[in-house]
């Protein structure tokens, strides 16, 4: 799996150069630039389904194994590939939480897993980013691995550049109030965490005008 994962990303990596023209921005380059050393989570905004393919090159020394909705899958050959790709399947109308299992056995070998909290992509008019779903930050909190926050504006396809951010690492128990319910403390977290990548928007905006 990671093999055809690399052979993927060593073939695609000179032809999508012309094609995303992604112009990566930091929020502290000495603290995480492009290389991750050891289990993380990536955890990103969701524009479209090219966000993966654009963090899978940014983030190119590793293999990320994205969570991915259970409807690509059922698209062949899509499925197949996601799935030699090693993504990991998310049934998100069904009572099945074996993905977050599957994510933290990624994690338990030093892996890095990739997540798009809000769930699916936001309908026209409806406010970005969508809240996130808890199972981000109970995977994060049971982990204790990083969280690398990652913002991207989707400009995918089109004259003008895509700007991507990456974010310092944070560490979700460090969020947590020991004064808080587990419940009450899944949501600060996860609500931390959208704000974060929040945050990465308006530093994006800001380094992207000066540029």
């Amino acid at each position: 799996m990671n093999i055809f994962n690399a052979f993927v990303r060593l073939t695609a990596y000179p032809v999508q150069l012309p094609v995303f023209r992604t112009k990566i921005y930091y929020e502290d380059k000495a603290v995480q630039g492009r290389r991750i050393r050891g289990a993380a989570i990536v955890l990103s905004n969701h524009t479209s389904v090219w966000d993966y393919a654009v963090w899978m090159f940014v983030f190119f020394t590793r293999t990320l194994r994205a969570q991915m909705a259970e409807v690509l899958f059922q698209k062949q050959p899509l499925g197949l590939f996601l799935k030699w790709m090693g993504g990991i399947r998310v049934d998100r109308n069904a009572s099945d939480f074996g993905f977050v299992t599957r994510s933290q056995e990624i994690l338990d070998k030093g892996g890095v897993v990739e997540i798009f909290p809000e769930s699916r992509l936001p309908l026209k008019g409806e406010a970005r980013p969508l809240p996130f779903k808890p199972s981000a930050a109970y995977l994060a909190l049971q982990s204790g691995v990083p969280v690398i926050p990652v913002f991207t504006d989707g400009a995918y396809f089109n004259r003008r550049r895509a700007h991507v951010i990456i974010g310092k690492p944070v560490f979700a128990r460090d969020l947590t109030d020991n004064s808080l319910t587990e419940k009450e403390n899944l949501t600060r977290v996860s609500d931390a965490l959208r704000q974060k990548i929040i945050s990465l928007e308006k530093q994006l905006n800001e380094q992207a005008t000066k540029s």
